[in-house]
């Protein structure tokens, strides 16, 4: 058992406990934000990436009604046309860093996930969300631009290239329940009991076998972007060396010995 610590930056904190971390947003009311934001999730997800200790990251908003609203407009709309073209593509860099690591990384929804906001969860691995949380979509078609930072992109290869069309043209917002039967959203909680499963859910794989569960996660993550045929033999790679792994070892012996597994992350 070790003890809780937190980080706290400008616009948002870092709390780490038992192999989890949470990032807690709190840049103003609706979580709008700047190249500063983004520079200290990319910060965050940096010191997390070299702390062995955690093996999953949940995303979590402060703000009662919203996860994020996406980028401020006040602030696209000073800033000059390259600048933004550069913002985007840090931010697109930053959350592809979630996806390389070996973290599992979860975006607890408990208000409305925009624009940004959204591109933001699609960043992660998994999306939980509350059935009360609001909207979730890419208005971004309303503002005469595209959803650029990801949203075109993950959105397509999550839901469909179909779909993803129709939600990133008509810029229209679902409702919890609605972007479930889609996939975009992997759970729908009760939205009181919302952050308190999410954790219940990350505890539960930070505790399990966590060296296969990382690798679980770059072989499908990594192996998207291949042809089928690369793709098998990187999974294949992946698999040698979990062979080798002391979890593969333990896994077999107390499978076999019918007792609990003493998982080191080995």
């Amino acid at each position: 058992m070790t003890t809780a610590t937190t980080t706290k930056k400008q616009n948002l904190s870092i709390v780490k406990d038992n192999g989890v971390a949470e990032i807690h947003l709190h840049v103003n009311k609706t979580n709008s934000y700047s190249l500063a934001f983004y520079q200290d999730l990319n910060a965050a997800i940096d010191e997390i990436r070299f702390d062995p200790e955690i093996k999953v990251v949940v995303l979590v908003s402060d703000m009662p009604k919203f996860f994020s609203a996406g980028a401020d407009i006040n602030f696209l709309k000073a800033a000059e046309p390259r600048f933004k073209t550069q913002f985007c593509l840090f931010c697109n860099e930053t959350l592809d860093k979630m996806a390389r690591s070996p973290q599992i990384y979860i975006a607890c929804l408990e208000g409305h996930t925009v624009g940004g906001g959204l591109e933001m969860a699609l960043g992660c691995d998994l999306r939980f969300m509350g059935d009360e949380a609001g909207k979730i979509g890419l208005p971004e078609v309303s503002l005469g631009v595209l959803a650029g930072t990801g949203g075109t992109q993950r959105l397509a290869r999550l839901v469909g290239f179909s779909r993803a069309l129709d939600m990133n043209i008509t810029g229209d917002t679902l409702l919890p329940q609605e972007a479930l039967e889609i996939g975009l959203v992997n759970k729908v909680y009760p939205q009181a009991e919302t952050r308190a499963k999410t954790l219940e859910y990350a505890r539960k794989i930070a505790n399990s076998a966590t060296y296969a569960t990382s690798n679980i996660k770059l072989s499908i993550m990594n192996g998207k972007e291949m042809p089928l045929n690369v793709a098998i033999r990187y999974e294949g790679e992946l698999q040698n060396l979990l062979f080798r792994s002391e979890d593969a070892k333990e896994g077999l012996s107390s499978f076999l010995e019918k007792r609990p597994a003493d998982w080191k992350g080995l």
